[in-house]
């Protein structure tokens, strides 16, 4: 499996980032010290964060010919026929159209069920969104994302009431993540024990954009090299606070 990939579905945008020298306060102004295009969305940001940490990986969406584009199609089931499942160890979904997610899902499971263990593709899904369709994509993630929005909107206060209560909602065998930014993050697996990092931040905070996305991949990354989840959530706590105390993503590693 060394010479096989990670593939990231999901988003690519652009990001237009304006620079200030501190916070702006409701309905100011204040002067931009500098502005910066940067290609973002969460799928994007996390290949970006995996190809400098050394992985071999992928990333699979709509991308524009021009700066600008209109509604450009999420991928689809008929799209995702075109991979070759063969060239991946891992397979991460941005939680969009998560009706046709499913099914390409559905197919990689299909895969897994030729293979023998050790060449089974891991299935990992971000539910990053306040959506009720994305909801159906916790029960088919071998590692399953959620954000501190989506556990809020589910009632929960911190990471580990959201790990504990959401986790029913998860495939038998599972792990669920959710970061919780200054607070860490916390998961919980098949063996009922809640796992938990502090977080790592930066002396001065520079930069949150893509911070999340940064997690996931280092998460990602960390178990796909064969870590503990201990160790993976420890060292996507690190490298998301070493992408707060930087502009972009330079220097995370």
């Amino acid at each position: 499996m060394e010479d096989k990939g990670i593939l990231c579905i999901g988003l690519v945008c652009l990001d237009i980032i304006s620079v200030v020298d501190k916070y702006p306060e409701e309905d100011s102004d204040r002067r931009c010290l500098s502005q910066r295009w940067q290609r973002g969305g969460n799928a994007s940001n996390s290949c970006t964060v995996l190809a400098l940490l050394g992985a071999r990986c992928s990333f699979m969406g709509s991308i524009a010919p021009g700066y600008l584009a209109e509604n450009l199609p999420d991928v689809c089931e008929e799209d995702f026929h075109r991979v070759d499942l063969t060239q991946y160890k891992w397979i991460h979904w941005e939680g969009r159209n998560a009706d046709e997610q499913v099914k390409m899902i559905r197919r990689v499971e299909d895969y897994n069920r030729t293979c023998v263990p050790e060449e089974r593709i891991t299935i990992s899904v971000e539910i990053e969104k306040e959506r009720e369709i994305l909801y159906q994509l916790f029960p088919y993630g071998d590692v399953v994302f959620v954000s501190k929005d989506v556990a809020r909107h589910f009632g929960f206060n911190s990471a580990r009431e959201a790990v504990v209560g959401l986790y029913p909602r998860v495939k038998k065998g599972a792990y669920l993540i959710c970061p919780w930014a200054e607070q860490g993050a916390d998961a919980l697996g098949p063996d009922g024990n809640v796992i938990h990092s502090a977080a790592f931040p930066p002396e001065n905070i520079v930069d949150t954009l893509g911070a999340g996305d940064t997690f996931n991949a280092s998460v990602i990354y960390a178990l796909s090299e064969g870590q503990s989840m201990q160790e993976a959530l420890t060292f996507g706590c690190q490298i998301a606070g070493k992408k707060c105390g930087v502009q972009g993503y330079d220097g995370i590693v």
